[in-house]
């Protein structure tokens, strides 16, 4: 089915690049700069991941071609109903590492797939436990991997994720950024 399209990734994010390479889907980058990320603050937590996938989809509707297949997506954190988006400081990551200390949190990630003739979307939430963090290994965390680009401020599938999540319940990929199962099976049924 994809043989049809070009597809491309409208993200800058490493994981997501070698998440849809491990698919062996061709595919190529192309981001628009500026988009509008910015959500209505009376939006549930729930849905902040999607209407922010949707907002990044419409930036492409009005350039894609009917050959091409566009892929957006965003990926947050929520804690007792609070969004925790991409720390902006030193002090907002260690702050975000020391709410999530000790306590479950889920991991939402919206996926929007879109071509000149329809668009379907993929939703993936996990919870993730973490163990209790103690101040030290939080610092040692953001100074060394400087998670300023990720949700949460923290990837899985780093240090802070092998000595600090003690169970994950769902897809660990979407914690990655892109639940690739759930994407997969979208494309693979994408004619029904």
């Amino acid at each position: 089915m994809l043989e049809q399209y070009n597809v491309i990734l409208a993200s800058q994010s490493p994981r997501r690049k070698q998440l849809l390479t491990q698919l062996g889907i061709p595919f190529e980058v192309y981001t628009i700069d500026n988009i509008n990320e910015n959500y209505p603050k009376t939006l549930p937590a729930q849905e902040v991941a999607l209407y922010l996938a949707k907002q990044k989809a419409n930036a492409y509707k009005h350039i894609i071609t009917s050959n091409q297949m566009v892929i957006t997506a965003d990926t947050i954190v929520t804690i007792n109903n609070n969004v925790l988006g991409k720390p902006k400081t030193q002090q907002e990551a260690i702050d975000m590492l020391t709410t999530l200390s000790g306590k479950t949190h889920k991991v939402i990630t919206a996926i929007a797939i879109t071509t000149k003739l329809q668009q379907k979307f993929v939703i993936a939430q996990t919870l993730v436990t973490f163990c209790q963090l103690d101040k030290h290994e939080i610092a040692h965390y953001v100074n060394n991997y400087k998670p300023f680009d990720k949700a949460g401020s923290y990837g899985i599938q780093e240090w802070i994720g092998c000595i600090g999540v003690e169970k994950i319940e769902g897809s660990y990929f979407n914690v990655v950024g892109l639940p690739i199962q759930q994407l997969y099976q979208t494309l693979k049924h994408w004619d029904d």
